[in-house]
């Protein structure tokens, strides 16, 4: 059985790219190319679900501290951003040979479909895990239309 992946057009794919392979001989030879440096930023994995009381996103952020995190809401509109630090710990004359590690600022905004109450909402951060819970706000106004 294969498994699917999430296509991303700014990383390359060993399939399509034939010249990867060739650059991967060559690979210690000389220093890394600064543009393979641009696939390494983080891409922040989210599942939203809803039930007749409020939505649930979780969100994926590994390797930050909860202090870093920072939500905001307008509207019916979700905005996550972690900020993602990595220690630079390298003894004298330690020389870099392959990094992958990203660090900097993650962000996700997600477009919520109903509106809902950030006044009683909660978020907790547990093992990498970012989990909110948004309480819907009690439509009364809203009616249906009967067709005639």
């Amino acid at each position: 059985m294969t498994t699917m992946t999430r296509w991303n057009p700014f990383k390359p794919s060993t399939q399509l790219d034939p010249l990867l392979r060739f650059d991967d001989m060559f690979r210690g030879l000389t220093s890394r190319p600064m543009w393979h440096e641009l696939d390494t930023t983080p891409d922040m994995r989210i599942d939203v679900s809803e039930d007749d009381k409020a939505f649930h996103i979780r969100a994926d952020v590994p390797g930050v501290d909860k202090n870093d995190i920072e939500i905001s809401v307008d509207g019916n509109q979700v905005m996550i951003s972690a900020e993602v630090k990595r220690e630079s710990s390298r003894k004298e004359g330690e020389e870099s040979i392959y990094t992958e590690r990203y660090c900097g600022k993650a962000y996700r905004a997600i477009t919520l479909p109903g509106d809902f109450d950030s006044t009683i909402s909660d978020a907790h951060y547990d093992n990498g895990v970012l989990t909110l819970s948004l309480p819907k706000k009690a439509n009364g106004s809203s009616r249906k239309i009967r067709v005639s």
